[in-house]
């Protein structure tokens, strides 16, 4: 199967969207394209995203088989999680919590998975999710005590994010535009007492 060319989007994520699973296990046999590359036309998704966006399992087992990090994030922070939340995808939940991946991370604003599924009515997400995120964080603490390595960082997010933070407006140029103007009033009764 021929596919066209989306933007500069790689074989590998198309085939993923697609759902196409010879052709993602031919791909990543022959070593073609890197199965956690970020393609920045598509927000940074990786295919291990299109695939929880898709609910495509078979493609999310063999992509994590090849070395598919679930903690990647798109340049809002959403993990494959997030999507699979969004989408209503339960059994992809339900894999990267098999997984041990972060399924509680919150997203650039704050939202976790759990919170994006609420906010599309994906009640069974939810419901799992509500369970699934306590036992989530007890493994973190039990790595964590026992030295186990975790991979859920992306530190290429991590330095995105400082980037989007510091282009924020800042707190201090908000109240030099607060006082200037409750200068206003005060000067005015100052004039008001000097007519008087």
């Amino acid at each position: 199967m021929e596919l066209t060319k989306m933007s500069d989007m790689t074989k590998l994520h198309q085939a993923v969207a697609v759902g196409d699973y010879n052709l993602v296990k031919k791909i990543l046999k022959k070593g073609l394209c890197d199965p956690n590359y970020k393609d920045v036309d598509w927000n940074d998704r990786t295919p291990l995203h299109w695939a929880a966006i898709k609910g495509h399992m078979g493609v999310m087992h063999l992509l994590i088989e090849y070395g598919a990090r679930p903690c990647l994030v798109t340049d809002v922070g959403w993990t494959p999680a997030h999507f699979a939340a969004e989408s209503g995808h339960l059994n992809v939940l339900k894999t990267l919590h098999a997984l041990h991946a972060a399924i509680d991370t919150p997203d650039f604003f704050g939202d976790t998975p759990k919170r994006i599924a609420q906010i599309y009515g994906q009640k069974a997400c939810v419901a799992f999710l509500e369970k699934a995120e306590p036992e989530c964080l007890g493994h973190r603490r039990a790595a964590r005590q026992e030295g186990l390595p975790l991979d859920e960082r992306d530190a290429e997010w991590d330095a995105k994010k400082k980037e989007l933070e510091l282009s924020l407006p800042s707190p201090n140029r908000n109240t030099k535009k607060k006082s200037k103007k409750s200068r206003g009033p005060h000067r005015l009764s100052n004039i008001k007492e000097q007519r008087l």
